[in-house]
């Protein structure tokens, strides 16, 4: 009996180091690189500022502009694939792409929020254009967008109303909450909306700089102080990254929302920002970073 006990409380000890282990790894800081991006611009186009960018399940990425042919597609390879928007988008500004590969954006200059299949088509328009208002059918300048796990879309309704607004897959209103405030569960900015793997909903935000962590009915779970959340993003392991515009920095944070790693400063150098305003991991973990103020985007390459 007793050599039996010794097994069992050798095997525990076994699986609890590699648990710590686990633990440690996925809490550990990343480390990046500036590195030179790829795309070929259409001729003649130039940037304007850069409000978001994503990647659908090919690789392709989709970046969002304030200038002519908003939204534009790339392939794998850095090769122009098509654009669109120009006689739809008021004013650019976030960009997700859903797990069906289909291409959502919030327009601050016409309170909307479009959903787009990949060649461009416009399946879902969501708000009423060029009407800001507080029904449950209309946004006042939304910021972002999120997907919960049956497909359910949250909008981060953003500079106007300081609300975060739950529709079903299909477009209907199920839920709203939050307003404007310093205090716990209200908003001065919901700008980046963002579920993680436990189905937590997190808001940054922006002007109280910190981040709102809620369950999938606006029930406040915790708050992360300490940045300016613009933009926000989880890599595929989890991970997640605040590009923080008012510090010109990128930071990630680990699952207690402490900032562990902490890249670039203002300037228009390589590894530098000027508003770094949205932000993108691709499949292989690189950093993608969309600025306002420079009028660019840059990719920090993971090392290994």
């Amino acid at each position: 009996m007793n050599l039996h006990r010794t097994h069992l409380v050798v095997v525990i000890m076994i699986i609890s180091l590699l648990l710590a282990v686990e633990v440690s790894h996925a809490g550990d800081a990343i480390d990046f690189e500036p590195a030179e991006n790829s795309i070929k611009l259409p001729e003649g186009l130039v940037l304007g500022p850069c409000s978001a960018v994503d990647f659908d399940s090919k690789g392709q990425m989709y970046l969002f502009h304030r200038g002519k042919q908003p939204i534009l597609c790339f392939d794998r390879s850095g090769k122009f694939v098509r654009s669109w928007g120009d006689n739809l988008i008021g004013k650019a500004h976030g960009l997700r792409v859903d797990k069906h590969d289909h291409i959502w954006v919030t327009d601050i200059g016409n309170h909307m929020v479009f959903k787009f299949s990949p060649q461009g088509k416009l399946l879902l328009a969501l708000g009423q254009s060029g009407k800001p208002g507080t029904d449950n059918d209309q946004f006042d300048q939304p910021t972002d967008i999120a997907f919960g796990t049956q497909g359910e879309i949250y909008v981060a309704d953003g500079y106007g109303n300081s609300r975060v607004m739950k529709f079903a897959a299909n477009g209907r209103f199920l839920n709203k909450w939050g307003q404007p405030g310093k205090g716990r569960g209200e908003f001065d900015l919901p700008h980046s909306i963002v579920i993680d793997a436990k189905g937590r909903v997190l808001v940054g935000d922006r002007e109280n700089d910190r981040v709102q962590i809620f369950d999938t009915e606006g029930k406040l779970l915790e708050v992360w102080p300490g940045f300016a959340p613009y933009g926000m993003e989880l890599d595929s392991k989890g991970t997640l990254f605040v590009a923080d515009g008012r510090a010109n920095k990128v930071l990630q944070l680990n699952s207690s929302g402490k900032v562990i790693g902490s890249w670039g400063r203002k300037g228009a150098g390589p590894g530098e920002f000027n508003l770094p305003h949205m932000l993108a991991a691709d499949s292989a973990g690189n950093l993608y970073i969309a600025e306002i103020g420079g009028r660019r985007f840059q990719k920090l390459k993971r090392k290994k």
